[in-house]
């Protein structure tokens, strides 16, 4: 017995001075914008600076062309780090790094490499948009008819989808930088996805993905980018089209871009639309930032009838 109680007196007392132990310390971590920064691509490029935008971190540069990835083009770069644009200005010569990752991109390590003065600044190049005289949309107006060919070379109209629910953004096939054209089609591909869990209300929508970049994306150049989505022809169509035609729409939702010397000049500042099946416009997203659940939803209102919403109205219910 005596034995029994000096063994269960060392027991309660190792148990004790484990409970009285520090805990060991944390395994170190790292944060998920390291692990993001460790597992991006890095591409080294030069570039005129267009502008810098009001935001103080996204910056507009006419890029040369970065081998391998992207063709020379005129866009919008945001920084994480709004310290590299503090005395960036138009016309500036710069170099930086462009990271990439599967659904991200950025650009760090920032440099101007010569500056040139307010009188002898680069001015942009002139561009052109060949466009009619068009009034811009708005939510609730009648769409326009427009005339287009698909990716399989089959001519449609708009109003081919009266009756149905449309939703349709605008994308270029040669645009690989994934928060703009790529992340449009990720977003459609997604909401598609969830739409096959209704069956009804996939047979009543039809998704639309036009190009704007009429030279290059044929109807056989679309067929082959609408394979990487496993997309379905009978429920979603990529479209090409006239340029005036290709021009006026996007006039219409304020997409502003200009073509320069056989290249692109995208703001992207993107506009994805929904349709109603009576044909007037029920919602216009604006911009990368809306999620493939937003999209859903506005189809599903559409769908059933809701009223057409205005983003800002929307935004305060």
């Amino acid at each position: 017995m005596r034995f029994w109680k000096h063994w269960a007196g060392v027991g309660i007392l190792t148990l004790a001075l484990s409970a009285c132990s520090p805990p060991p310390p944390p395994a170190a971590t790292t944060s998920p914008a390291t692990n993001q920064v460790a597992e991006a691509k890095a591409y080294s490029v030069t570039g005129i600076v267009r502008e810098v935008k009001v935001d103080g971190k996204t910056v507009v540069i006419k890029h040369d062309e970065i081998p391998g990835y992207m063709q020379a083009m005129t866009m919008p770069f945001e920084v994480r780090n709004p310290e590299l644009l503090k005395d960036v200005t138009s016309g500036d010569r710069v170099k930086f790094q462009l990271r990439v990752t599967e659904d991200d991109g950025w650009i760090d390590e920032l440099e101007v490499i010569s500056r040139e003065n307010q009188v002898n600044a680069v001015a942009p190049e002139p561009g052109f948009r060949r466009v009619r005289d068009v009034e811009p949309l708005k939510v609730g107006d009648l769409m326009p008819d427009y005339p287009f060919t698909n990716e399989l070379g089959k001519s449609f109209r708009l109003s081919d989808f009266r009756g149905k629910t449309l939703a349709f953004t605008f994308i270029f096939t040669r645009c690989p930088f994934p928060v703009f054209c790529p992340r449009m089609s990720e977003h459609f591909h997604q909401t598609y996805q969830q739409l096959r869990a209704q069956p009804d209300l996939l047979a009543s929508t039809h998704f639309l993905s036009i190009t704007f970049d009429t030279a290059y994306d044929t109807p056989q150049v679309l067929q082959t980018y609408a394979r990487r989505y496993n997309y379905e022809p009978k429920h979603w169509s990529f479209a090409t089209g006239a340029l005036i035609d290709i021009d006026a729409i996007t006039e219409q939702f304020g997409l502003a871009f200009s073509r320069e010397g056989g290249t692109i000049n995208f703001n992207h500042n993107l506009r994805t639309v929904v349709v109603n099946p009576a044909g007037r416009i029920q919602h216009v997203l604006i911009g990368n930032e809306w999620k493939p659940d937003e999209l859903a939803e506005w189809i599903k209102k559409a769908a059933r009838g809701d009223p057409p919403q205005p983003a800002e109205t929307a935004a305060a219910n």
